[in-house]
């Protein structure tokens, strides 16, 4: 009767460890997701002082994108550059027609218009996708052993190319000269103008990086749900605390925000379903309350 106590006990903390090793993988995963869409936001902020919501219809024109052609080809990743590509090029016209236009007027005033552009996007995927959600072929069944619980390779995937983009991004802005002209411009964009600096240009090319990232974002979470055209709306509450907890402009708060976040959306997920959603507003009020510009906010931001 000990004897079977015992295995019982062990067995019941093998799942634990399973449950625990699967939920922190998912959260990475989820985790990686969210830094690829709220770097775009939190950029297009701190260099332009602009509420980009309408990064969230790039998220789902990725993700609407690689169903189309991974249905018509059979490859996903064909479906993930087509997605990042279009989502770029959209990014950029909108840029060019509407952005371009309302950069001196207040956040608000911009937060307002990419809505509308986000909720008219929305219009235009049900008008050519429908409202049905659509499944999106998972591009690798694998699965590797980590401590004893297996794990599904494609979440690691993603981690890694999360972990890339992000050097990338670090690399582009610390080693080029558009990179540091970037990074000077976020902190005082009328100092950079003296210089001699295009300041239009380096909007533009943030706005595209920006939008790519987002359609990447969604090319990349598309095997992991259903794609649906409000995917992008049912996002945005989480975007934004990632953005808020770490620090407008920054892609190293960005990175670790995002990981806080999505650890917690999938370890509380485990421990009790209601603080998934809950857990991460406590996060952001406590980071808030001790640092208000975030982890790693600038306190000095001039337009």
């Amino acid at each position: 009767m000990a004897q079977e106590s015992y295995s019982a006990g062990c067995y019941e903390a093998m799942i634990s460890t399973q449950l625990l090793i699967s939920g922190v993988i998912f959260g990475l995963s989820i985790g990686s997701i969210y830094f690829l869409l709220a770097i775009g936001l939190s950029l297009c902020f701190g260099l332009m002082r602009i509420i980009s919501l309408d990064q969230l219809l790039y998220y789902s024109l990725g993700a609407y994108i690689t169903y189309s052609i991974n249905l018509a080809s059979g490859s996903m990743w064909l479906g993930v550059l087509a997605g990042t590509a279009f989502a770029g090029l959209a990014s950029f016209a909108v840029e060019r027609l509407i952005f371009r236009r309302i950069y001196s007027r207040e956040p608000t005033f911009s937060m307002i218009t990419s809505f509308g552009i986000l909720i008219g996007g929305i219009g235009i995927i049900k008008y050519f996708w429908g409202v049905v959600p659509r499944p999106v072929e998972v591009p690798t069944l694998l699965q590797v052993t980590i401590f004893g619980t297996e794990v599904p390779v494609y979440r690691l995937i993603v981690v890694a190319i999360a972990a890339v983009v992000y050097v990338g991004i670090w690399l582009f802005l610390h080693r080029t000269i558009v990179g540091k002209a970037i990074r000077a411009a976020i902190e005082d964009v009328e100092h950079v103008e003296g210089l001699g600096i295009n300041v239009s240009r380096l909007f533009t090319i943030t706005f595209i990086i920006a939008g790519a990232l987002s359609g990447l974002a969604g090319g990349l979470h598309a095997p992991l749900i259903m794609v649906d055209p409000s995917m992008g709306l049912e996002t945005l509450a989480f975007v934004f605390m990632v953005v808020i907890i770490g620090g407008l402009g920054s892609i190293k708060g960005t990175l670790i925000s995002a990981l806080i976040i999505g650890q917690v959306v999938s370890l509380g997920s485990i421990i009790y379903a209601p603080m998934a959603q809950m857990a991460p507003f406590v996060i952001m009020l406590l980071v808030l309350l001790i640092k208000p510009t975030g982890l790693y906010g600038s306190t000095v931001l001039k337009r």
